[in-house]
């Protein structure tokens, strides 16, 4: 449970840290993900799921 809590808190940092540094460049992306069709959202959203377990598997075996 502790390694959760510490992996959202690091989105969390990642996160504001680009809204801090970026934060035009994070509107535009908003702006285009409101525009982007939902099926193509859902297959990134899939695609970037199984990457991130298979990157958790690989780290901690």
């Amino acid at each position: 449970m502790a390694d959760f809590v510490v992996a959202i808190g690091l989105v969390f940092a990642i996160e504001g840290i680009l809204f801090a540094a970026f934060p035009a460049m994070v509107r535009r992306a908003m702006n285009h993900v409101s525009e982007t069709p939902d099926g193509a959202l859902r297959v990134v959203g899939i695609i970037s799921a199984v990457i991130g377990v298979v990157l958790v598997w690989l780290v901690r075996g």
